[in-house]
């Protein structure tokens, strides 16, 4: 576990997120397999570390932009667990009042402009509010999140040239879980990943991105270092999903074994590595971790049992936030 200056306040909070996220995707899971969700979701389960070590580096003046796989980012950028579930469920009280489902969340009050379905989708976005922030001489610093197969879109490459050339205030995190949907990713990135941003001039790194505190340390020196003019940034987060493509991807065998995804569980799971830490540190017991944990566990079962209940949105909203006057 790498070392970062920070107390114990700092990294009971890293903890406290990175299982208040595996904790509301296992309950997201049981809604779909319940039949009480609509539509397909993606869960973050075994990425925590690279959402949690990413944001706690942000205020909330800085802004992200998310993915398809997008709940992990929004819950480490503040968002609340009844909001979230309520839009999940296209219930009115959702953060997009149920219109925007699991791959269209945003909660701008903590600076998450919104996820997006189309892989790469939200490139140009990130992209545009470091150019908006720089035009406005503002200090903040924009994350742009995606998957190691949205390298392939041409449109990183036109935002990053762009970015390089202004020197915008961005910050190009590739979470690579090792799978572009069913296929592994050396199968289709030709070369080096990080070499993509350096041929632009972007310094890019390379960390594990199942280490909160090695992502933690990182972002907040290349964050300090985008907000005095010296970015774009590149990082790449060697990361791994639990689960498959999406929640219906179920018998994943043919693309990957129970042997792999074992490994990764035992060996390499964020949140059990931090809680060793922790406990090994004299930051926290055993016991008190315990008591966190079912903490965080039953505000998640009673945001559900809220949500289940919250009313929809009126019909009469069917055009309220689609076009602009």
């Amino acid at each position: 576990m790498a070392k970062a200056a920070s107390n114990t306040e700092a990294y009971l909070r890293m903890y406290t997120q990175m299982v208040r996220i595996r904790t509301f995707e296992d309950n997201a899971n049981q809604l779909y397999l319940s039949a009480k969700m609509p539509g397909l979701t993606h869960m973050y389960s075994g990425e925590e570390a690279v959402a949690v070590g990413i944001c706690e580096a942000l205020t909330d003046e800085d802004r992200i932009t998310s993915t398809h796989r997008g709940h992990g980012h929004c819950v480490a950028k503040g968002a609340e667990f009844k909001a979230m579930f309520c839009e999940l469920l296209g219930k009115a009280e959702g953060y997009c009042r149920g219109k925007g489902g699991s791959m269209h969340i945003a909660d701008q009050s903590h600076g998450n402009l919104g996820a997006n379905a189309i892989v790469g989708g939200s490139m140009g976005i990130a992209t545009g509010s470091a150019l908006r922030a720089k035009l406005q001489g503002s200090d903040d610093v924009t994350v742009c999140f995606f998957g190691d197969g949205a390298t392939a879109q041409g449109l990183m490459y036109e935002v990053m040239n762009m970015a390089a050339l202004w020197k915008l205030p961005v910050i190009y995190a590739c979470e690579n879980n090792g799978y572009s949907e069913y296929t592994r990713t050396e199968e289709i990135a030709a070369g080096s990943i990080t070499a993509r941003a350096e041929a632009f001039g972007i310094e890019a790194h390379q960390v594990d991105g199942q280490d909160v505190l090695a992502v933690n340390d990182l972002t907040r020196k290349l964050v300090a270092r985008a907000r005095k003019g010296e970015g774009p940034f590149f990082i790449e987060l060697m990361t791994y999903r639990y689960h498959g493509h999406h929640v219906g991807d179920i018998n994943r065998e043919y693309y990957r074994s129970k042997a792999e995804e074992k490994e990764w569980k035992d060996n390499r799971d964020p949140i059990i590595r931090f809680r060793a830490h922790l406990v090994s540190e004299g930051i926290a017991s055993e016991e008190e971790l315990d008591a966190l944990n079912a903490e965080i566990e039953k505000d998640a079962t009673d945001a559900v049992a809220y949500a289940l209940e919250a009313a929809y949105p009126d019909a009469s909203e069917v055009n309220m936030h689609v076009y602009a006057a």
